[in-house]
């Protein structure tokens, strides 16, 4: 059997293509703004996750390009050998101290990040649990590891008790989840899953790429939105979402990071992040510690935009989290999905397309969100186009 069959049978790209509502890979031309050139033309953007919208501030512009000029385009090797420089010792020293965890270790991506996590402390005879709508990249962390993998139903504490039964008194055990869910917008019921794990004798690793200048004090993330700041044991987040960079890192007492500093594969086998990204994830830093009614503005655009899509009867998938800038809208089936979500791209507004797996079947949805530096004249004009888009699909 060739090895690239797979490749050429009939694929729902395919399909898509086929029917001109391909949602990806659109050319972006303009900076990552409220308002983006895409393909030449004026699109309001409602599909990025630059939550603060800080891509476009010229602090942390500066940041870049001056890093770049003194310290070089990149490092060469990994912060293990000669990859490191003062500058990532800085930003992680920072952001230690902002989110009150000993220390802090950075990674190239927030998807290396919690591969090199979960594998570096899951070990044989250890289990992970997992939400069922955790980000792959979690997922991904466990198959790496050597641990045993269990799952329980979407913030489901009675299902999670029921896996934690399973565990072995003799094995060690880490609950792992998103802390504000990326598709869903809502947020894990942490204070359970806290006490579960106190019950149990486990630990609690909190992904909060979603969840960081987006909840909790000054924008700390979601444990500080529940005040259990101590009570969660691993903190893992990323640069590319309100931090307007790229990277990601992991935040924990300081035995735990040493640990994973020198038994990570991925973070010992992969090159440092640039000057330029580090530079520009510590300025950006430093305004969400200098400016945090950025957060306020953020979470007020979010109730904002829902309000007025209630006003028009258009159904959101419920969320515990009405200040959370992800707002879901439902459109059920795929092929109506990716069209809409084209008309909707052809009207001037992108949004994201979910579909199976990353929704449920029957389920799919358009996945919005926000910018601290959209205007509410921009969230009128977008919600006004949605509207009008979905009443012609009887939605």
């Amino acid at each position: 059997m060739d090895l690239f069959e797979k490749c050429y049978q009939p694929s729902m790209q395919d399909e898509a293509r086929a029917l001109n509502i391909y949602p990806y890979f659109h050319a972006l031309e303009s900076k990552q703004d409220t308002e983006v050139i895409m393909e030449g033309k004026r699109r309001i953007m409602l599909g990025s996750n630059n939550y603060l919208g800080l891509t476009t501030d010229p602090e942390v512009i500066a940041a870049g390009i001056e890093a770049f000029r003194t310290l070089g385009s990149g490092c060469s090797g990994s912060r293990f050998l000669n990859g490191t420089l003062k500058l990532h010792l800085e930003l992680e020293a920072e952001l230690a101290k902002f989110l009150r965890k000993e220390a802090v270790m950075t990674f190239s991506t927030g998807f290396q990040s919690n591969l090199g996590i979960i594998s570096a402390v899951v070990g044989k005879n250890d289990y992970v649990i997992m939400d069922r709508e955790n980000h792959a990249s979690l997922y991904d962390g466990c198959r790496l590891s050597y641990g045993t993998m269990l799952r329980f139903r979407h913030n489901d504490m009675a299902d999670l008790e029921e896996k934690l039964k399973h565990v072995p008194e003799t094995a060690g055990c880490l609950i792992v989840t998103d802390g504000v869910f990326s598709m869903g917008g809502d947020i894990a019921n942490l204070p359970e899953i806290c006490s579960l794990a106190r019950r149990y004798g486990a630990r609690v690793m909190v992904d909060d790429a979603h969840g960081l200048g987006v909840l909790g004090e000054g924008g700390r993330g979601t444990a500080s939105y529940y005040g259990l700041e101590n009570e969660v044991d691993i903190y893992m987040g990323t640069f590319s979402k309100s931090l307007a960079s790229l990277g990601g890192y992991m935040a924990a007492e300081a035995k735990v990071v040493d640990y994973v500093k020198h038994c990570s594969r991925p973070f010992i086998f992969s090159a440092s992040i640039t000057p330029a990204s580090c530079a520009s994830a510590l300025a950006a830093l430093h305004i969400l510690e200098t400016r945090p009614e950025l957060v306020t503005k953020l979470q007020d655009n979010a109730l904002y935009m829902r309000g007025l899509l209630r006003e028009k009867n258009i159904k959101m998938r419920p969320s515990n989290g009405e200040r959370v800038p992800i707002i879901p809208i439902y459109t059920y089936e795929p092929i109506e999905t990716l069209t809409i979500a084209k008309e909707l791209y052809d009207a001037g507004v992108y949004v994201n397309s979910s579909l199976p797996p990353a929704a449920a079947p029957h389920e799919c949805l358009l996945r919005t969100s926000l910018m601290a530096s959209h205007t509410r004249a921009l969230i009128e004009e977008a919600v006004g186009i949605i509207a009008d888009v979905l009443r012609r699909h009887e939605l």
